[in-house]
């Protein structure tokens, strides 16, 4: 993954064309980039954050911005029960529960 002004890019290699190709994958609209080299494709995901930024500003639009730190979660009843109970015998509130656990399953990949 490759890490810009906060915007991230996944990269995919084609070995049948010899080309990689990548999209920023922390917002919702639609950022991609290419190149034939590491460097190539690194100055294409610069470029193409850049050009986003700029083709916003040109519209008066603010940017959407890599995630806020916010989400809902929704949870069978059941499943939320389960979680609630272990919170509170960790002596946890149920949101640094959560956000714990899933510190930890990400931790492998990171």
């Amino acid at each position: 993954m490759m890490n810009y002004k906060g915007y991230i890019g996944h990269v995919n290699y084609d070995d049948e064309s010899k080309i990689f190709s990548g999209e920023v994958i922390n917002t919702r609209d639609v950022i991609t980039f290419q190149g034939t080299s590491v460097d190539e494709l690194e100055e294409a995901f610069h470029d193409s954050i850049d050009d986003y930024l700029e083709f916003c500003s040109s519209r008066g639009e603010e940017p959407e911005k890599p995630y806020s730190g916010k989400f809902n979660l929704r949870l069978d009843p059941e499943l939320h029960r389960q979680v609630a109970i272990e919170a509170s015998l960790a002596h946890k509130s149920l949101n640094a529960w959560v956000r714990e656990a899933i510190t930890k399953a990400v931790a492998r990949h990171y």
